[in-house]
């Protein structure tokens, strides 16, 4: 019996075999006309472009797309370290404009206020009869500290004025948004005395946590003997305890300030929503920051330190005996010095303000899909339509408060 699978179908004869005779009446097998490749190989039949396959061709990969500062999707480490830096590029008026603005106002009123105070209570103590000079002297101390009270509340506001400036910024222009100076200020305003009560409380946690290190050192000296030594064991790991906390607690609440202007939470809302989300992100977190400060500090340094030994220089050189004469080419000197600390100043605040407002974009963006509600945003917004604030957009959907 033959294999089934192998009979001819009805009308049809099977090909001789190789070496066999065809037998009167039969078929010649039909030969193709050219012996091409087989199936599934060489272009597809049809014009260029064209696709046989079902649903057209496949969607070609395109980049996310990057309105502004920053593309729309989770940011890689080279573009959290450079991107800071491009904010002062992008808008200096409003950026670094702000920032010296504010670091010259604080200088110049520090200046003023102690330098004034100091000189009328040293003339106090230099006028003071003999028998009054220990009084004198305690109450000239006492009013030069409460002078230095004026410059350093005025260094909380114009550094959480600054931060909320900055997110404000960084935030716009990753929508490609450009904002000025008044703008800005505006926008930042409104969240002005929150960020001074965080950073009031920043500055309080840090006086508090010295003080009682250095008064338990203190306390241990006092006592002498073998307390002097366990003083200086207690002074050495309890600094490098502190300073372990203080990295640790500074990261977790690192992004505060952009979630108290961009998001309006209160203060502990913003803490606890910062906590969640540096949660498994704490190294990138701080070695970004950490990365980025010693970037600034390095070139601060570079540039800097040469001139102060210049200018130290060329005040022997010009006073040598300290005369009255010498004493105009020393303050032009030391007030080029100051001028130039003030504009390093100014850039490494932005720039350190605008690392932590990227990196609390990159990890909405990572955790959150922040990415998708910007896209979304700035598609409407080039189409004429409205939609929600993206920043306000909750990972459930609901919006913040």
């Amino acid at each position: 019996m033959s294999d089934p699978w192998q009979a001819p179908v009805s009308g049809e004869t099977t090909p001789p075999k190789d070496g066999a005779f065809a037998p009167p009446g039969a078929v010649p097998p039909v030969q193709p006309d050219a012996y091409g490749p087989p199936p599934g190989y060489g272009p597809p039949p049809g014009p260029a472009g064209y696709y046989p396959g079902p649903g057209g061709p496949p969607p070609a990969w395109t980049p996310p797309p990057k309105p502004g500062l920053i593309p729309l999707r989770p940011l890689n480490f080279g573009t959290l370290l450079w991107a800071p830096f491009q904010v002062l590029r992008r808008n200096p008026r409003a950026t670094f404009g702000s920032a010296l603005l504010i670091q010259s106002v604080l200088t110049l009123v520090t200046v003023v206020v102690v330098g004034l105070v100091t000189a009328w209570s040293l003339g106090r103590i230099d006028s003071a009869p003999a028998a009054d000079v220990d009084a004198v002297t305690a109450g000239a101390v006492l009013t030069i500290i409460l002078s230095v009270l004026v410059p350093l509340a005025l260094q909380l506001i114009g550094s959480a004025l600054l931060q909320g400036v900055i997110v404000v910024e960084v935030a716009r222009a990753t929508l490609g948004q450009k904002l000025r100076l008044p703008a800005l200020w505006r926008a930042a305003g409104k969240r002005l005395w929150v960020l001074v009560l965080w950073t009031v409380i920043l500055v309080g946690v840090l006086i508090v946590s010295v003080g009682v290190l250095a008064g338990l050192v203190a306390v241990l000296v006092i006592l002498g003997d073998a307390f002097v030594v366990l003083g200086v064991i207690v002074g050495i790991f309890g600094g490098l305890g502190l300073l372990a906390l203080g990295l640790w607690l500074s990261t977790k609440t690192s992004l505060v300030p952009s979630l108290i202007v961009l998001e309006r939470l209160g203060i502990r809302a913003a803490v606890v929503r910062s906590w969640r989300l540096t949660r498994g992100y704490f190294w990138r977190t701080l070695g970004i920051q950490l990365l980025v400060a010693a970037i600034v500090g390095l070139v601060s340094q570079i540039v800097t330190t040469p001139l102060s030994l210049v200018f130290s220089y060329a005040v022997g050189l010009v006073d040598p005996n300290a005369a009255f004469e010498a004493y105009l080419p020393s303050i032009i000197l030391y007030v080029l010095t100051l001028f130039i600390a003030l504009v390093f100043g100014a850039v490494a605040a932005v720039v350190q303000s605008a690392t932590t407002a990227l990196i609390y974009i990159d990890l909405r963006m990572r955790t959150e899909g922040l990415d998708l509600e910007l896209q979304r945003f700035v598609e409407s917004a080039q189409a004429g339509g409205s939609v929600a604030e993206p920043y306000l957009v909750a990972p459930a959907g609901r919006t913040t408060a």
